[in-house]
């Protein structure tokens, strides 16, 4: 039983690198097209499947294994707060903006009634109207 060890163990090392080499993306297989890669592998099983391990295979990056970032606190999250203190921003500028739409609208009221109360004075007349011209 212990001589079919080695046997068993380089069949699904075998196994194991021709399925990795058919599921792996063309795209990011090393060294040499992937049709080369699996003819090594099938004409030479153990050296093939060693070669593809170590030189063909696809380098996958390892998943990250930092702490997972958790949710953050409105108070603690920085998007949230920039947009915060953007809203407040516009706010402030639209506040600031109807202000002085009112006071000129007011400005604009007091000229003319001012310009109401020119023209009763004078008599209806223009300013620039000439005095009464005997013909």
């Amino acid at each position: 039983m212990v001589r079919y060890v080695p046997v068993i163990f380089i069949l699904v090392l075998f196994i194991y690198g021709l399925i990795d080499c058919l599921r792996s993306d063309p795209s990011e297989v090393r060294s040499m097209p992937k049709a080369a890669w699996l003819l090594i592998i099938i004409v030479l099983p153990l050296v093939g499947v060693l070669l593809w391990l170590f030189f063909g295979r696809p380098r996958y990056l390892p998943e990250p294994t930092g702490r997972t970032r958790a949710p953050l606190a409105p108070d603690d999250d920085p998007d949230f707060l920039r947009k915060l203190e953007l809203s407040r921003r516009h706010k402030a500028e639209d506040e600031r903006l109807r202000k002085l739409k009112a006071e000129l609208e007011a400005r604009e009221a007091r000229l003319r009634e001012q310009h109401r109360d020119d023209g009763q004075q004078h008599g209806g007349k223009n300013r620039q109207d000439k005095p009464d011209a005997k013909p």
